[in-house]
Formats: C-alpha cells, structure tokens, sequence
C-alpha cells in the first residue's frame, strides 16, 4: 500500500542511475568530467551533480566506472517531469545505457547542505510505502582512515537489511566526497536499518570525531520511479 501524503509544488528531486555498455563507457567517463558545467538551459534546475559509484555499485573506494549517477534539484514537479520527459540530457543516458533507472522524489524530511545548497521539504512524511534515503557528506582528510575503517558494518547490515530495494554507493570525488542512496519498501524498514548497530555506530563516530565538515541527510516519497536496475524492474508510478 503506498501512503496517501499530500503532495506539494515545491523542490523536487531526480535521480537517474545508469549502467553503461562497453561501448558507451566513453560517454558516461565524459559525463564525470562536465559534471560542473552549468546547464542553465534547463527550465527549474537549482542545482545537479554527476556522481561516480564504487565498484560493481558498492561502497568501497575503488572506482566502477561502468556505473553513475546524476542528482538534479528541480524547483517544482512539473519542471522535473520535463527533463525526465523531454530533456536531451535525460534522454541521452537511457541512450547509452545497459541498465537505466529514474527517480522522481519529494523531501518530507531535510538537513544539511550539499555545496551550500539545501532541498526544501515538500511532502508529508509517509506512514507506509516505499520511501528513499539520501546521506552524503564531505569528509575531512585527515578523518578519513577513521571514516573509513567503520564503514563495513554499517554497509554490512545494509546487505542484510529486510525491505532495501536497492543501494547504491555514489560520490563527486574519490574518498573525500561520498554519498549513498538507497530506496526502501516502507518507512519501518528503513528505520529498523537505521537502528542497526553498525549504522548506529558509524552514525556516532562520524558526529562524536567530527569525520565531516558538510552533510546532508534527506528522506524522500516517490513521485515516480521507471527503469531496470540489477535486473529488477521498477514501476513507473507509485501513486496508489
């Protein structure tokens, strides 16, 4: 059963994850390389980053060049619904991809700033339904052996986690600027991961030893979700 949230205008996410063929590998390396090149054309983007993933779409600091991901802060809905919809940009990742996924998600739950920028809540918190998380966070250099070292428990209890859809593992830069997504099958799931003990602690040392000198942690509602992802289809709506 999906929630019954009422759903407001407001700052609307996308977020597009792609695996790339062989043959496309060149496309999706280029993308790393103009993620900061302003795309003032497209109508309502606030704010977007181009994400590498780890290896084979973990956690770990190995690159995986053949996946990525695309984060974009659109300010309303319907100024999201067009780029998924209409955007060259949009269109030229299902082009070159093996696997290709899209999110649409509004924020019931914000804090923190990601290069300055905050995404404003936009939805009533869901009871039931799927519901996605975001965590990312520039990581001090000289905290990030500490970081690291407790990060294998938290990402073994995701594995294990009951009602993760999937997860992800993204990043701007290599060690120092990390993200991960994930999408869960209710609002009871993800809180029970969120309680695990090795998120809990890796949750406590990060805070307690100061890992991070910007975070952000955003709780999502679906508006939409179309694609395939690890073999998995996905709905292209969540409505009800």
């Amino acid at each position: 059963m999906v929630s019954e949230a009422r759903i407001v205008t407001g700052h609307t996410v996308v977020v597009v994850l792609a695996r790339f063929r062989p043959d496309t590998l060149a496309w999706g390396i280029l993308q790393l390389i103009l993620g900061t090149r302003p795309r003032q054309r497209l109508p309502g983007l606030l704010f977007h980053k181009v994400l590498g993933c780890g290896r084979d779409g973990g956690f770990g600091i190995v690159p995986g060049l053949h996946r990525q991901g695309l984060f974009c802060l659109f300010s309303s809905p319907e100024t999201a619904n067009a780029f998924v919809d209409t955007a060259r940009w949009a269109q030229s990742y299902r082009d070159h991809a093996a696997e290709h996924l899209v999110l649409s998600l509004q924020a019931w739950s914000s804090r923190g700033l990601w290069s300055g920028h905050a995404i404003d809540v936009a939805s009533e918190a869901p009871t039931d339904g799927p519901i996605a998380s975001l965590t990312r966070a520039s990581i001090r250099p000289h905290k990030a052996f500490d970081f690291w070292a407790r990060s294998p428990a938290a990402e073994a209890d995701l594995a294990r986690a009951s009602g993760c859809l999937l997860a992800i593992g993204l990043g701007e830069a290599p060690v120092l600027r990390q993200a991960t997504f994930s999408l869960w099958r209710s609002p009871t799931d993800l809180e029970a991961y969120a309680h695990s003990a090795g998120h809990l602690a890796a949750i406590r040392a990060a805070y307690g030893r100061h890992h991070f000198s910007e975070s952000m942690f955003v709780r999502f509602r679906p508006l939409r979700i179309e694609g395939v992802w690890r073999g998995r289809p996905f709905p292209g709506s969540l409505d009800g």
